[in-house]
């Protein structure tokens, strides 16, 4: 492949090529402190079940911001709305987190954090509507890429965590990505336009109020049910939305409570998962999306399911349990990177490009509603065992493995 991707990132232009050279921004300050969100709120005196329900309310203002986002997309523009939304959704919840001292704050900055739907979908509007078809699935992958770079600063973060103990590390922690994430919405709003369907929204839409762009969601909705290629993404990316989410809430619960790995540790094993996920996508994932995407997405469901079956199995007290944890992990790594990737790529082909935005806000809702339940019933789950809500996990993977089964051949079937 010498190298689809990297000729992908040569080839970009214009907001492409702004969006994902700027995104390395987020991956080295949101995407690095969200891994120990948990493990945070437990050091502050939280359970499982509080974790759980954070992670629920979450989801639900999730549900909420979806539901207006393709609106306020449309009626801000592609670009305004990513900036003002990024500092919204990210930058305010870092001082939150910073200075939480119980529950409540963590709740409040979830509901805040949950705005992030918002600009979830314009910045993928801002990403990839001005950009050819044939580069989407690349320029959803390099932006995934971006949101790994992360995991290699886990060496400073295990000196930070053996120095200062967690709850001392997560404070520099969010003032740094406070600051990171400045610089990123600074830099993206500079160097992007405003796309050229943007523009055309923003015309349709001057002079109406959110509430009469949102009356128009029933025509939307039609959109969707006429294609069943729609509804197979949304089925899809429910599934992957619900596993990432256990996976990225109780993955260092159980790590460091049930197989007692110190907290010091920590930094190491999503740097191994980075790893996988991008050697996945540089030099595996482009060679098998050659000849579609039903090969890539059975293959990221198997490899997930691996990956979380043998972390299920791992002895406690095992004199294995770091080689059992790392090969865990590369099979996480290969199916995060296949399913992640698939997963928004499937959303982004299916969907009707005049009503992009709109689209993707009722698909969004749709998947957050069914995601939100889930970080409650898995901190619930969690409260009676570490490995039940990975055995959820199974659960969701078969079915996703079947359903895209199912699809295919279904659609075989009309050729």
């Amino acid at each position: 492949m010498s190298n689809s991707l990297l000729k992908t990132l040569k080839s970009l232009r214009g907001n492409s090529k702004a969006c994902v050279y700027c995104e390395p921004f987020f991956g080295i300050s949101i995407a690095l402190i969200l891994p120990y969100g948990s493990v945070y709120m437990l050091a502050m005196g939280l359970e499982d079940v509080d974790v759980g329900f954070i992670a629920m309310v979450f989801m639900l203002a999730q549900v909420c911001s979806a539901f207006f986002s393709g609106t306020i997309t449309d009626k801000l523009g592609r670009r305004k709305t990513t900036a003002i939304f990024d500092f919204i959704a990210f930058c305010i919840p870092c001082l939150i987190w910073w200075r939480a001292t119980n529950f409540w704050f963590f709740l409040i900055a979830a509901i805040v954090n949950g705005c992030n739907q918002v600009v979830i979908n314009s910045y993928n509007c801002l990403l990839i509507e001005d950009a050819e078809q044939d580069q989407v699935t690349g320029i959803k992958s390099l932006s995934l890429v971006a949101a790994q770079l992360s995991s290699f600063l886990g060496p400073l973060i295990v000196i930070l965590l053996s120095r200062m103990g967690l709850v001392q590390t997560m404070h520099i922690l969010y003032r740094y990505a406070f600051i990171m994430m400045s610089i990123k919405i600074t830099l993206t709003y500079i160097f992007t336009r405003e796309t050229k369907m943007g523009l055309i929204r923003l015309e349709e839409s001057r002079g109406k109020s959110i509430f009469t762009l949102v009356a128009g969601y029933g025509g939307v909705i039609k959109i969707i049910l006429k294609s069943p290629g729609t509804i197979f993404a949304l089925a899809i990316s429910v599934l992957v939305g619900i596993v990432m989410m256990i996976n990225s809430t109780f993955w260092q619960v159980i790590i460091s409570q049930r197989l007692l790995v110190p907290v010091q540790y920590l930094p190491f094993f999503p740097l191994l998962r980075a790893i996988m996920i991008i050697v996945f996508l540089f030099f595996v994932g482009p060679l098998m999306t050659r000849k579609g995407l039903k090969i890539p997405l059975l293959t990221g469901f198997l490899s997930f399911f691996i990956g979380q079956l043998i972390l299920i199995l791992i002895p406690v007290h095992s004199p294995a349990v770091y080689f059992f944890i790392c090969i865990s992990l590369v099979f996480d790594g290969f199916g995060f990177g296949a399913l992640n990737m698939l997963a928004r790529s499937l959303v982004a082909l299916n969907v009707n490009a005049a009503e992009r935005a709109r689209v993707m806000a009722i698909l969004n809702v749709i998947i957050m509603s069914f995601t939100a339940p889930f970080g409650w019933i898995a901190g619930i789950l969690s409260s009676f065992s570490r490995t039940y809500p990975f055995m959820l996990n199974l659960f969701l993977l078969l079915n996703g493995f079947l359903i895209t089964v199912f699809y295919y051949r279904r659609k075989t079937s009309k050729i």
